[in-house]
């Protein structure tokens, strides 16, 4: 391949600045920090391949970002016109000097590198994916039980960095090898090898994890063929950058997408469409459900519980509870395709805080009873194994019985990382699956030895458990599930069950209503009674491949009728809706 050597000196610098032209955000990371840090460009020198960021950092050290005076950093651009891919470019180890400004700022001057490409840890050429560039990538976590999908980011005859969602990267440890790496090109090219993980972080802001990943165990002639493709991602990176001199080619033919690529492609961009129109109040819930995911992803694969990360979701949360509670029950209910143990702890968790203000708005330990509930889930997915391979499937009764055993893998974990929770914090952690007749677990405990919050969180929990769709069951409807609470007396406290319903109404915001005249609405508000008063309607029953989207006050409730209950969502094929 012919490079253009004037280009290439300032190749990186060129891509860079038209990166910083579109919306974007930049993020310095580090593979041992919990969370990244916000950046801004504030100087470019693209002669001498220099780019100036300033950041507000209120840590007590750099030092966590800085490994012998380089950054690494993700510039991420959004997508600005239909079609539009989202784009992440991803720099490691750029040398960087640190100037202090003030107490909380930094000015960090970065000389890029003059070149596109790199060598990985074995010496190897490492080909960045960018300027729209993507391939698929399939891994194989447990052999016939488990895979999961991703896209590459880089790629060299050593291995390959990918990026998978947050959920999937759940099932993953550093260190765990992978029966298959499968890379699938735009054309419809295959290449398999097996892997080993060596290393995984959060990735951009639409909860993704980067997994870099070796290829172990390949023969002579499979890394003939790796290198084959990886000369070609080489050819179609320095073209898509404008470093190729031989013109003699257009672009290399594995990024040429066939039929199949385009309609997976087309899905793509119908799923963007859905997530565009969600309010700044769930966006603010999404990023919440995905900090706990990386929390959980250091609390997994690092020796370090990230307690700063915890308490910044917590507080979140409570700011959003104190300024709009009613808007933010109805975010929470559009919580539709975050991980099952997620949904539950931010759901629970919040409507937890809301009953606790309510009593009383200065209470010391709401703060770290929200903690707790936010916690108590998230040793389930440290459980997943080859017997449980996923929290997603129908589980057998072996594994329903292997799942009770989170409480005890979380507690251990935390006290392995030395972290101890505030005893509010704990007592939810460890109790919040107990019953008053002692039939919960882990310890069997009864009535008296539960505390307030501990028998009220149980009655949220059940209620949450008895809407939502669980290991095949079909959701209740509110009124339905509080009819089974109620008998269940000898395990629930009826008085708590009474100030759920008094708080959140017969008909919560956040669920579908059906009306006499054959409208479907979700409610987004409620009176003093209980009863909807503000609904979204999104569809009239008499036309069904037609979609509305009317916000109705009570006064004019006439249109579609008199209120005749909620009802299942897909009941009706609605798996997704809009969030006003």
């Amino acid at each position: 391949m012919t490079i253009n050597k004037t280009a290439n000196q300032n190749a990186t610098s060129q891509i860079i600045k038209s990166l910083l032209h579109k919306d974007h955000t930049i993020s310095i990371f580090s593979k041992e920090a919990a969370y990244a840090i916000e950046a801004t460009a504030i100087a470019t020198d693209l002669e001498n391949g220099k780019l100036t960021l300033a950041i507000h950092y209120t840590g007590a050290s750099l030092s966590p970002y800085l490994n012998q005076n380089t950054i690494c950093f993700d510039i991420e651009t959004f997508r600005q016109t239909t079609g539009e891919e989202e784009q992440i470019y991803n720099i490691e180890h750029v040398p960087a000097n640190v100037t202090k400004i003030d107490t909380f700022t930094y000015h960090l001057e970065c000389q890029l590198p003059n070149s596109l490409f790199a060598s990985d840890n074995r010496g190897a050429l490492r080909v960045p994916f960018i300027l729209g560039m993507q391939a698929r990538v399939y891994l194989t976590v447990f052999q016939h039980e488990l895979s999961v999908e991703g896209k590459i980011r880089n790629l060299s005859v050593g291995g390959c960095l990918v990026y998978i969602s947050l959920e999937d990267s759940m099932a993953l440890s550093i260190n765990q090898t992978l029966p298959n790496v499968a890379l699938e090109f735009p054309n419809g090219d295959t290449f398999s090898a097996e892997g080993c993980i060596r290393h995984m972080r959060p990735f951009g802001s639409h909860g993704y994890a980067a997994v870099g990943i070796e290829f172990i165990n390949m023969p002579a002639t499979v890394t003939e063929t790796l290198f084959h493709y990886v000369s070609e991602t080489e050819f179609e990176a320095a073209f898509r950058s404008g470093l190729q001199e031989n013109a003699s080619r257009a672009k290399s033919r594995l990024f040429i997408a066939d039929a199949k690529e385009k309609k997976m492609q087309q899905k793509a961009e119908r799923e963007h469409t859905k997530n565009a129109q969600q309010s700044p109040l769930l966006r603010g819930v999404l990023e919440i459900a995905h900090q706990l995911q990386v929390i959980l992803m250091f609390i997994k694969n690092k020796n370090v519980f990230p307690e700063e990360s915890l308490y910044e979701c917590v507080d979140s949360l409570l700011y959003m509870i104190n300024q709009n509670r009613k808007a933010l029950q109805y975010a929470l209910a559009f919580l539709h395709n975050e991980p099952e143990w997620v949904r539950h702890s931010i759901q629970v968790g919040s409507q937890l805080a809301m009953i606790l203000i309510t009593r009383d708005p200065h209470a010391p330990q709401t703060r770290e009873a929200l903690a707790g509930a936010l916690l108590h889930t998230m040793g389930k997915p440290l459980l997943i194994s080859e017997q449980l391979p996923s929290l997603k499937v129908h589980m057998s009764p072996q594994q329903t019985e292997i799942l009770k055993g989170h409480v005890n893998a979380l507690t251990a974990k935390l006290s392995t990382l030395e972290w101890h929770p505030s005893p509010t914090c704990q007592d939810i952690i460890e109790n919040a699956n107990e019953r008053l007749d002692g039939s919960g677990y882990p310890n069997g405990k009864t009535k008296e030895h539960l505390s307030e919050r501990v028998r009220l969180i149980s009655v949220l929990k059940v209620i949450n458990k008895l809407t939502y769709e669980r290991n095949s069951q079909q959701p209740r409807q509110p009124l339905d599930a509080y009819r089974w609470v109620n008998e269940q007396s000898s395990q629930y406290e009826k008085s708590m069950l009474v100030e759920y319903i008094q708080h959140f109404g017969l008909y919560p915001i956040g669920s579908l209503a059906r009306f006499s005249n054959g409208f479907l609405a979700w409610i987004m508000d409620v009176d003093a009674k209980g009863m909807p008063c503000k609904v979204n309607v999104i569809k009239n029953l008499s036309f069904k491949d037609t979609s509305i989207d009317t916000v109705l006050e009570s006064g004019d409730f006439t249109q579609i009728g008199r209120l005749e209950g909620t009802v299942n969502p897909s009941d009706y094929d609605i798996h997704l809706a809009k969030q006003a």
